[in-house]
This record gives C-alpha cells, structure tokens and sequence, in this order.
C-alpha cells in the first residue's frame, strides 16, 4: 500500500508518502519556529493560519520528491488529535478531501500512537514492549502489546519534560525554542554543580512531574544571574539536565521492573536529547533490556509516523468516515474501543 500521511498537531506542517508502513518514499516538514519564536511559544491561531498557508504546497513536494502522482495513492492516514484544534482541522479536513476525490480510504491516528511506531521505519520491535514517549506536551509511559492496545502506566500530572526544557530556557534567557541549546551548553557543564529537585522520585508511581523543577529553576536564576554563553550557564543547565534524566530514567526501570519488559521504546522530540538517549542506553546496558530510538529526523513531530499504525489499520479494515471529526484530547487506552 501506498500511503500518503499528514501531520499538523501543532507547529509543524508534514506530509510523507510511505510504502507499506515500512519504506519511507518522502518526507516533507514545513517548521513555524522563526515565527512562534517572537511570542515566545506556539500561538495556536497563528499555526492554524500557517498551516493553511504551507499544507498544499507540502503535500505537493512530498508526492514530488516520492515520484508518484495522486492517482498512486491507495490510502491516507492522518493524525486525529490530541492537539491544537485548529491545527488539526486543517489536516484533518485536507486528508478528508484527499479521500474522498480519490475514492480511497483515510483513516485518523493518534498523535502520541505515531511517535511509539517511530522507531518501525527504522527496526521493527516485537510485541510487546515498554514505551517512554517524551514530548513537548507529553511524558508517559505505556506497555504496548500491539497496534491499539495500549496501556498508561504513568503520565505527567502537570508539565511535560520538554515543556520544562523550554520554559527554563527561557527563564534563563534562551531563545524559543530552548531544549535543544539547554541539551549542547549541557555538555560543557558539570552535572553535580546544582542539587535540583527529582519530583516524584520516590512517591511510589510511575507518575511524572517537572513544574516544581521549572519553579527551581527560576528561582535560582533570581538568587544567582547567568550570562549567556558562560561556564555558569553551561552548569546550570547540566544540573538541570541531569535532574530531568534522573526522574526519567528511576521511573522507566521502575516500569522495567514492574512489567518484567525486555524491550523499550524510547520516542518523541525530547528523544534527540543526548544526555536522556545515554542515560537510557546505560540503563538498558545494566538490565539487558533491548533498547529502540528513532533516528533524531523521526524523534520530532513528522509525518512518516503516522503511516506506520495508518497503514495497519486500513490494511485491516479500520477506515475513519467521513463524518468523524478531530478531538483535543484523547486517552490512548481507549483507542481499541474507539478505533477498532
């Protein structure tokens, strides 16, 4: 099957075409960066309106660069939610369209869904597995038994590990977004300089919680100014990369133990972190866990994702109508009853 995939959650505007849910033939993503960046963060109306603007023109370049006209599609999968609204409206409603002047199936797949079946275009992992899924707007972990059987073992109760990251970027005085500098400038510092809290590190769930963190964060940048680029900075943002990591890793080999898992996913845009995708290598190493993370090109929001879970499902029969509509919000342990 030939599969166009459409992703437009949040920022970015993608399109791929996917050949068996497998083999990759394009993939096209338009950033908004440069333009959330004056406002500090996304601004969902200004996506949504970018979105309008770059999805044709993506789409157009993805069919180009695979080689293949509309005429060669045999299906279209694209992400249902969870996400901004307008966001998804635009995508949504294009793929519809797509569907239905080409008289072939589409069906809406889960945001998070797509971002566990990453690490597929690369490595197929065996059922089942544990999945840390860690993301601007999500920091949870599942025990993954197959295509729409999930699990929620633990979940943020208030920000996302990557939602920290920018935030305490910008507390420090980082450009949006800050993730990925806080990562580099990480390198160059010393971990142990600043004894910041682990949140939830020993409350007895799989839960998560990097608010408290952030608030840390200020509230040492008030007590003790850094200059961006110094030594300084680079060790406060090592200390608050190691606290992070920490948290991240105690509760995935608490979920490791708990479910007995011999494999682990690791995916989502926070998944390029160096230091979490070395923390995590080492903690695979000491358990003899086999260890799965998508290449840094899969790890942030794309399209090519989605077609891995798309392609399973219209390839057994679960196809979206053309009645159904996007959601904000939606629990991935309930997708086997509203999907399948």
């Amino acid at each position: 099957m030939i599969l166009l995939a459409i992703e437009t959650s949040c920022d970015e505007t993608a399109a791929a075409v996917v050949r068996d849910g497998r083999d990759i033939l394009s993939s096209v993503i338009s950033s908004q960066i440069a333009i959330h960046a004056a406002y500090g963060g996304v601004v969902p109306e200004i996506a949504s309106r970018k979105h309008l603007e770059s999805l044709a023109p993506v789409v157009n370049q993805a069919l180009r660069d695979a080689g293949v006209g509309m005429e060669a599609l045999e299906g279209v999968a694209v992400t249902r939610g969870p996400g901004l609204s307008g966001a998804l409206l635009v995508g949504f409603s294009a793929a519809k369209a797509i569907a239905a002047a080409r008289k072939i199936p589409f069906v809406g797949v889960h945001h998070i869904e797509g971002h566990l079946f990453a690490t597929f275009l690369e490595q197929e992992v065996p059922f089942p597995f544990l999945a840390l899924v860690v993301s601007g707007g999500h920091t949870h972990l599942y025990h993954v038994e197959g295509f729409g059987n999930y699990t929620t073992l633990g979940r943020t109760i208030d920000d996302a590990a990557g939602e920290a990251y920018d935030k305490s970027a910008k507390i420090m005085g980082m450009p949006y977004p800050g993730g990925a500098l806080i990562d580099r400038m990480a390198r160059n510092g010393n971990p142990d300089t600043i004894r910041f809290p682990r949140p939830l590190l020993h409350d007895g769930t799989l839960n998560f919680s990097f608010s408290g963190l952030k608030t840390a964060v200020l509230q040492q940048v008030a007590k003790s100014p850094v200059a961006i680029p110094s030594q300084a900075a680079d060790d406060l943002c090592a200390s608050f990369q190691e606290a992070v990591c920490h948290v991240l890793a105690a509760k995935t080999e608490a979920a490791i133990r708990q479910t007995g898992a011999t494999r682990l996913v690791v995916a989502g845009g926070v998944a390029c972190n160096s230091g979490l995708r070395s923390r995590m290598a080492s903690l695979c190493r000491r358990l003899g866990v086999e260890l799965s993370i998508p290449p840094p090109s899969l790890c942030g929001d794309n399209a090519a994702m989605l077609a891995v879970p798309g392609d399973y499902y219209l390839s057994h029969g679960v196809v979206s109508p053309q009645s159904l509509d996007v959601t904000a919000t939606w629990n991935m342990d309930s997708i086997k009853e509203t999907l399948l």
